[in-house]
């Protein structure tokens, strides 16, 4: 077994094809087809479903892909660890973030850090929360910046960039209106307003209903907190966001929710492996940068 026969398995799960995967890695694909089938013959079991549709993992491809993108890594923090010790920093840090696109304050960290790491190569990918938070404990992101109710993953190291408090919003013409708070009770039946599944705050949210014995009628979904918001002060719902999203909503409602409910905005990392020396030096620069920013990073949680 080698090492490049790992790094071919992982780029041909990635991509879900040979094809692509033999032009990300620079090499022809019939070497990536024959290392695979050579790794398969060695192991004596087939890691890779071959189909018209894609290839995809099989079940014992599955365990052995969590190994190999273990070994990969590790052996890409030791190079990058002793180009840090002869004073270059190098490798490639992958970042996943919520939402619909980089905030100001987020890109400008970003240009920054790579002004000052040229060797460093930083890759962003967008996605929900649980996607996210998946893809750290799977080891196919090192950092992530997610919205998170409640206790992270087992895992899963975090530090808090914001924290803020979720109300119910509703439109001026609601019942609730002019009540000023609101019981978790007290939406039994009502026709819910919320994030997708997968979302840090849908899945919050969800668990404080569960707590309080309320089974939500979601009525619609939305990708952003002020999407839920223009929702909401329609009349079609009850909205469950950030109490920040209700002043950019002409006419919304906000009523404190009873128990209290927050949702935050998390800086995350893998606590359960070692972070290579330039994910280290992001980690901290975005620490630095980003801590107690009144603007949250992102539009989706």
């Amino acid at each position: 077994m080698e090492l490049h026969q790992l790094e071919y398995l992982v780029a041909v799960a990635d991509e879900g094809s040979f094809t692509r995967a033999a032009a990300s890695l620079h090499v022809s694909q019939p070497a990536v087809s024959a290392q695979i089938r050579k790794l398969e013959r060695e192991l004596g079991e087939v890691l890779l479903d071959r189909s018209a549709a894609g290839v995809r993992p099989t079940a014992v491809g599955e365990a052995v892909l969590a190994e190999a993108r273990a070994a990969v890594a590790a052996v890409a923090r030791i190079r990058d660890t002793v180009a840090a010790h002869r004073g270059l920093l190098q490798g490639r840090v992958r970042l996943g973030v919520i939402g619909n696109g980089l905030s100001p304050d987020l890109a400008d960290l970003l240009a920054a850090f790579a002004r000052a790491h040229p060797g460093v190569e930083v890759s962003v990918s967008e996605g929900r929360g649980a996607e996210l938070l998946d893809a750290l404990l799977g080891g196919r992101t090192d950092l992530a910046i997610v919205g998170i109710v409640g206790d992270p993953p087992a895992g899963i190291a975090t530090e808090t960039l914001s924290d803020e408090v979720v109300v119910a919003a509703v439109g001026p013409h609601d019942p609730l209106a002019d009540r000023g708070e609101v019981t978790l009770a007290e939406l039994a039946g009502r026709p819910l307003i919320a994030m997708p599944v997968g979302s840090g705050l849908r899945a919050g949210v969800d668990a404080a209903l569960a707590a309080a014995g309320v089974t939500p009628r979601i009525a619609y979904e939305a990708g952003t907190p002020a999407a839920l918001g223009e929702l909401a002060v329609r009349g079609l719902g009850v909205a469950l966001v950030p109490e920040s999203v209700v002043p950019s909503v002409d006419g919304l409602v906000a009523l404190a929710l009873r128990p209290p409910l927050h949702g935050r905005v998390d800086l995350a990392w893998p606590a359960s492996r070692s972070v290579a020396p330039a994910a280290r030096a992001l980690l901290a620069h975005l620490r630095s940068g980003l801590r107690n920013r009144d603007d949250p990073l992102l539009s989706e949680r």
